[in-house]
């Protein structure tokens, strides 16, 4: 048992594997104050990630119901929500790139960081959660970072998100945000709450008014990186 503070939110978590504590222990507390919310998990909950993904060990099935119980709780509670997509940071400013499952999201923020070496940080590659607070979004690392494992323990301010696909020709474009709402849906976890779909939502819908949201055709090379740099931030 022990209190970990995960995107500015102080979380009650009794993880039981090994495997879930190593993942944890970065985002561990020694803050005197009570949670903002517990999670505990129950048979249910873990045969339900059983039926998502069988074959896996009991100890992976831990760790991804813990998440998925977070990420339903900061949606309910503290409009944020978990985000599919490899997200870093440049000057203090986080780019979101998000595409299908077997794209290159990973591979492309890697050549950013091959191309511009300790001008990014990298927030986290596979799993990071977005806030809404006072008005503006921000990105916050978390101990779900894909099998690369790289994520930070840091919140960023969102400046844009990046929808990735493959092409033989680096371009880069500005699209209507909204136009994608689709697109994220099919990259975070839908709850089964009317209330919170709702609320999900209106996330969304102010995140891509408020954000500029661009389209990516790129290759793997560093090229594409200096292509997709150069669209969104100069």
């Amino acid at each position: 048992m022990g209190i970990y503070k995960i995107a500015d939110l102080y979380i009650d978590i009794d993880p039981k594997y090994e495997y879930t504590k190593e993942r944890l222990k970065d985002y561990i507390s020694n803050d005197e104050v009570a949670p903002d919310f517990s999670v505990r998990l129950t048979r249910d909950l873990i045969l339900q990630e059983v039926s998502y993904a069988p074959g896996l060990p009991e100890s992976c099935y831990e760790s991804t119901a813990i998440y998925r119980q977070i990420c339903l709780k900061i949606l309910e509670k503290y409009n944020g929500f978990f985000f599919h997509c490899s997200a870093l940071s440049v000057d203090n400013q986080a780019y979101l790139f998000t595409a299908q499952s077997g794209t290159g999201k990973s591979t492309h923020t890697r050549m950013w960081r091959e191309v511009f070496g300790d001008k990014v940080v990298m927030i986290n590659d596979d799993k990071p959660l977005v806030r809404l607070i006072d008005g503006k979004f921000y990105v916050y690392g978390t101990p779900w970072d894909g099998k690369h494992a790289i994520s930070n323990n840091i919140k960023v301010p969102l400046k844009a998100i990046c929808f990735l696909h493959r092409g033989e020709e680096n371009k880069i474009s500005k699209v209507v945000g909204i136009d994608h709402l689709h697109d994220i849906l099919n990259q975070t976890i839908m709850p089964k709450s009317s209330t919170s779909m709702i609320n999900l939502l209106d996330i969304l819908e102010k995140m891509l008014t408020d954000i500029p949201t661009y389209e990516l055709y790129c290759n793997i090379s560093q090229e594409a990186a200096k292509v997709s740099y150069k669209g969104m931030i100069e």
